[in-house]
């Protein structure tokens, strides 16, 4: 007897989507394969793509595979090229998808010839400048003028996907040739939240950055120009975001915030935090510190690649430098400014873990140093104008007193320096990362010395850091007399204790500030005079050593010729150190308050070296 036709199909064991099958069809490794129909594109791009398992299937193909199946790669970059100039709604958004998943796993592979490997997997020498001419500028128009914000972010997408995926190839020479700056800023100004801002600055930082040292880069001369003061704010407002958010990932890890007395606290304090009155249910999971130490060393995270494009528009713009200092907050958000210099006083304090966070803490530190160097700013910096609360690191020891509420932002600054000088000391001294704290310092002392504007702060703790960083160059001189550029490290910190020493009563706030300055550098004097022996200091010029050390001998003189034996408390030494005033004659070199301005090009290795990092963590936010 016939089978009935109506009997029921053995269900297949496992069920697998129309879209993966295109996927596995297109790619299957057959030499008889022919060049797909019209009616297997169209439906490719209006099934719903599935990134997860076309991810899957490319990264399963090595560099040499996809040379073989060169083929099925073309015909696929070509008819999405095609879909994108049609620009014909949701296939053009899934062909925008598509593109962004296939770039991110075929761009990054290790080829033998980056470069012309990978044109030979999208489109071939003799048609790459056609295709990739119309590719570029189909992505232009949709960044600029796309249907919906979903699809113009996708774009965006795309090109931060071969941005990051070919960065060391000659493919982004495209992405120079068909300047996108105008349809990238369009979009940003008619965003409608500050994180749909993120991936479009962050990838005009990588544009900007790609080869900058090497050719005159248009982006950078678009940033230079650019005075559309709402798109700029709504950058900085993302920027503000962003870093919140980064700091709130090392906040998970260790709640820093000085509490206030409470009987639950003191509870805790001496190991019967379980019976404490209160709720537990919001109690974050207290970590082990080589756990915390290890986490820590993870961050921040991929979305730190918006300080890159921050770094450029600071140096490229004055305009973005004002509007990121004296920016007012968003109804329940802080200041931007207020979580850049928060999320730096956290990459400072936990910089020594790695490479990624030391790089990361020097281009915020960079952007600290031109907001200084310009004096409107800086005059804004150091005004009652600036005040803001800054939430500043705490997560380890030595802490800073605990100020809370709004203060001057400059006294905010100083902190995050001083920070950064008393928790990267190592026999490895990332002397670059010290140049930049002290410059800093200095630059805002010179200021204030010159406009004589007294700045009330824990003065005390700023001289104690650098007389402490003293000692310690001292200690180890034999690890890091032959660092590079160590010499312009040891002149910093001279003469800004000569500085001071020289003009402290026209920036601290009372007599006793000045007087606890004098008193530290007598107390360090023994240490003055190695520390000028040790490193020879008295044959360069570039110094005022002799500032330091004559005024310690000035007053070691007075309190020897006493003739008592005994002990002096510290009153009585502050009573000498009084009265030495009249006989004190403190002789400096000239220019001690001068600096020089910043040049990019000399940081040309490290921005290098941070746009690499960029990279990196475009990629992983590409692929998310």
């Amino acid at each position: 007897m016939e089978a009935s036709p109506l009997t029921q199909q053995a269900r297949p064991e496992i069920f697998q989507q129309k879209i993966v099958q295109l996927y596995d069809a297109l790619f299957k490794d057959d030499e008889d394969i022919e060049e797909k129909l019209e009616g297997f594109w169209r439906e490719f791009f209006l099934l719903n793509p599935d990134r997860a398992s076309l991810q899957k299937t490319l990264d399963e193909l090595g560099p040499d595979d996809l040379i073989s199946l060169q083929p099925q790669t073309r015909q696929l970059f070509f008819q999405a090229v095609a879909c994108l100039k049609k620009e014909s709604g949701v296939a053009s958004l899934h062909a925008l998808e598509t593109l962004t998943t296939f770039f991110a796993a075929v761009l990054p592979k290790k080829y033998t010839n980056p470069s012309s490997d990978i044109i030979a997997v999208l489109a071939g020498l003799d048609q790459v400048d056609t295709v990739f001419t119309d590719f570029v500028g189909a992505l232009d128009g949709i960044i600029r003028n796309g249907k919906t914000l979903e699809v113009r972010q996708r774009a965006v997408e795309v090109v931060l996907s071969i941005t990051s995926g070919a960065y060391q190839t000659s493919l982004l020479t495209y992405f120079i040739q068909r300047d996108l700056f105008p349809a990238i800023m369009k979009f940003i100004q008619e965003s409608e939240s500050p994180s749909q801002v993120m991936q479009p600055f962050t990838l005009l930082g990588l544009l900007a950055n790609y080869n900058k040292f090497e050719f005159q880069n248009p982006y950078q001369l678009r940033l230079n120009d650019f005075v559309n003061e709402a798109a700029i704010q709504k950058v900085i407002r993302c920027v503000g975001q962003t870093c919140k958010s980064l700091r709130g990932q090392y906040v998970e890890i260790l709640q820093d915030l000085p509490e206030g007395w409470s009987i639950a606290n003191t509870l805790s304090m001496i190991g019967l935090g379980a019976i404490a009155p209160g709720a537990k249910a919001n109690q974050k999971p207290t970590y082990d510190t080589e756990v915390a130490k290890q986490m820590f060393a993870k961050l921040p995270g991929e979305d730190a690649a918006i300080l890159l494009g921050t770094y450029d528009f600071s140096h490229a713009n004055k305009l973005f430098c004002f509007n990121l200092v004296t920016l007012p907050a968003d109804k329940g958000e802080e200041q931007p400014i207020s979580s850049f210099l928060s999320l730096t006083s956290y990459l400072l304090q936990h910089a020594f873990l790695s490479n990624r966070a030391t790089n990361y803490a020097h281009l915020s530190l960079m952007v600290f140093r031109l907001l200084i160097e310009d004096q409107l700013i800086c005059k804004r910096i150091c005004s009652e104008d600036s005040k803001v609360a800054v939430r500043l690191c705490r997560q380890r020891q030595p802490f800073l007193p605990a100020v809370r509420g709004e203060r001057i932002l400059a006294t905010s600054v100083l902190d995050t320096m001083i920070d950064g000088i008393n928790h990267n000391l190592r026999r490895r001294l990332d002397v670059s990362l010290y140049t930049l704290c002290v410059g800093i310092m200095l630059r805002i002392i010179s200021y204030l010395s010159r406009s004589r504007t007294r700045l009330q702060y824990h003065w005390s703790e700023l001289f104690r850091s650098l007389l402490s960083l003293i000692r310690f160059l001292t200690t180890y001189a034999s690890d890091l007399k032959d660092l590079s550029h160590f010499d312009t490290l040891l002149d910093l910190v001279v003469n800004l204790l000569a500085l001071s020493l020289s003009a402290g009563e026209a920036f601290l706030p009372t007599p006793a500030a000045y007087d606890d300055l004098f008193y530290k550098v007598v107390e360090s004097g023994e240490v003055l005079v190695k520390f000028r022996d040790t490193y020879k200091l008295s044959n360069r010029a570039s110094n005022s050593i002799g500032t330091l050390v004559s005024v310690s001998a000035h007053y070691k003189t007075m309190l020897d010729s006493g003739g008592s034996k005994r002990n002096l408390t510290s009153s009585e030494v502050a009573d000498v150190i009084k009265q030495g005033y009249e006989t004190l004659s403190i002789q400096t070199k000239e220019g001690l308050d001068g600096w020089e301005r910043y040049r990019e090009a000399d940081e040309r290795t490290l921005l290098k070296k941070m746009a690499r990092a960029t990279v990196t963590d475009v990629k992983i936010i590409v692929q998310a």
